[in-house]
């Protein structure tokens, strides 16, 4: 099913609810639920926004983890032009409350299912004068028409990581997620018949692109369940596509092989896997060559919040590059940074009246992130303008570092951060996450020297780190590691 190009439509779950109403629109816990009841779910969501108060513009924030609620509650705010602001429940009750004061949310709605758990940040979201609770019937089905929407109009307002300050929302337009979605399946092929699990949150664009791609494309959006293991999900749930890291990945082959070796009722789980789109940089040769000889088609991709997920996608690398240019977005690299435009760019961050889109000469957008070609036309990105720091007058750029770090087998993570010193000025230090993440302390690390024997034949000398930490307990907002948080734990 193609969306209809015209300026007002229907949003894609009608759509569907058209072209096919019995095919199943989300799973939930093994229980499927089909477009023509998710359809009817949301224009009786819509009915209601209306007998709240609601209205086109308004901002509404949804705290709360990925649930068929949450789902329901995007397509309500398509279909009414309430602008989805979802929030991730495990920021701490003052930042929650400070950022609905700076992004002027007029109205909350927080999952019931934890009500006990959050029950200090309701009360403190109840003492805001400017804010509003509303609850709804999520049970309620109408047969109501539903409505027209305009693609340009702003439906979401998705938090950046943050990792300098108070994180931005960044808005986008229905028009925006349709041309991201177009882009992202001229490679990674998506038809009504698939399914793609929702491992990412709704809080994130990842997972909200996600929800986007399944709709247009007639498929299935699974959520996880936290009851079983990604291996028996996959078998019962029949996924065929994956949004991945590539310590997950290692994990599910290693499940994989064991039931394989076991002979395991669990011994097909990847069997009908079509495509896994992979995060977390460079996939180790072991890893691809085991994707390859299951005929899994395996994808990395650079994207970002402002550009509404994917920009450049590629067939997994070991060298980490990150593919080619999709349809609908352009890039250009000056002085070894990117720059961007397009039609998946976003219409702005929230501000007090409307949003704040900065933009430079000829409508491109700076991302300070670094990055360059390679001699087959794949981006590498290099890191973060920002993140950039000098020890002995030499420029070090921690992502470069981090990414030799995670090719070490018992490494799955790694953040690389100066330290003072007296002769250089600063020096490099790492903080290391171990693919077991129940033995992350100091003992368990790898030696140092062994792992400056590592890093010998990857980077230069004055780039390896001088000293080694263990990762710290800090909680995560979303998917991406917040390096400030990191860094100040272990310093502290």
């Amino acid at each position: 099913m193609t969306v209809n190009s015209k300026k007002h439509n229907v949003s894609p779950i009608h759509q569907q609810a058209i072209c096919q109403a019995e095919a199943p629109a989300y799973l939930f816990n093994g229980a499927a639920v089909s477009y023509q009841t998710l359809s009817q779910q949301v224009i009786a969501l819509a009915q209601q926004f209306t007998e709240l108060g609601l209205k086109p513009g308004d901002r509404l924030a949804c705290i709360s983890h990925n649930c068929p609620q949450l789902l329901q509650l995007y397509w309500a705010c398509v279909d009414t032009g309430v602008l989805f602001c979802p929030i991730s429940p495990r920021f701490a009750t003052q930042q929650i409350v400070e950022l609905t004061v700076t992004h002027q949310y007029r109205y909350y709605w927080l999952v019931p299912s934890v009500a006990e758990q959050y029950a200090e940040l309701n009360i403190a979201l109840k003492s805001q004068q400017t804010l509003t609770q509303v609850n709804f019937d999520f049970h309620a089905l109408s047969e109501s028409k539903a409505a027209l929407v305009n693609l340009d109009t702003a439906v979401n307002a998705i938090l950046t990581s943050g990792s300098s300050g108070t994180p931005k929302a960044a808005a986008h337009s229905l028009a925006n997620h349709i041309a991201s979605a177009a882009g992202s399946k001229e490679l990674i092929k998506l038809s009504a018949e698939d399914s793609w699990l929702l491992s990412l949150p709704l809080f994130h664009i990842g997972g909200l692109a996600i929800a986007n791609r399944c709709a247009l494309a007639g498929a299935c959006v699974v959520f996880e369940d936290k009851n079983l293991a990604l291996a028996q999900q996959l078998n019962r749930d029949c996924i065929t596509h994956l949004s991945l890291v590539s310590a997950q990945l290692q994990q599910l082959l290693h499940c994989a092989e064991k039931d394989e070796s076991e002979e395991s009722e669990e011994d097909d789980c990847l069997a009908q896997v079509k495509a896994m789109l992979l995060g977390g940089g460079a996939i180790s040769a072991d890893l691809l060559a085991e994707l390859s000889t299951r005929d899994i088609k395996a994808y990395t991709s650079y994207g970002m919040t402002e550009m509404g997920s994917q920009i450049t996608t590629g067939t997994a690398r070991t060298d980490g590059s990150s593919g080619k240019l999709l349809s609908g977005r352009e890039l250009k690299i000056i002085d070894g940074e990117i720059w961007l435009k397009g039609e998946c760019l976003f219409l702005g961050y929230l501000a007090k009246d409307g949003f704040n889109l900065p933009l430079h000469k000829n409508g491109w957008f700076y991302t300070k992130d670094l990055g360059h070609f390679d001699a087959n036309g794949n981006l590498c990105i290099d890191g973060r303008a920002d993140n950039m720091f000098i020890s002995g007058g030499e420029n070090i750029q921690p992502e470069e570092i981090e990414a030799a770090l995670k090719l070490h087998p018992q490494i799955s993570d790694a953040i690389v951060f100066p330290v003072n010193d007296t002769q250089f000025g600063t020096l490099p230090a790492a903080i290391i996450k171990l693919l077991n993440t129940s033995n992350n302390n100091q003992e368990a690390l790898p030696p140092e020297a062994e792992l400056t024997a590592f890093l010998a034949d990857k980077i230069a000398r004055f780039k390896r780190p001088r000293c080694y930490y263990p990762w710290p307990e800090v909680s995560s907002a979303g998917i991406k590691v917040i390096r400030k948080k990191v860094i100040e734990a272990v310093k502290a």
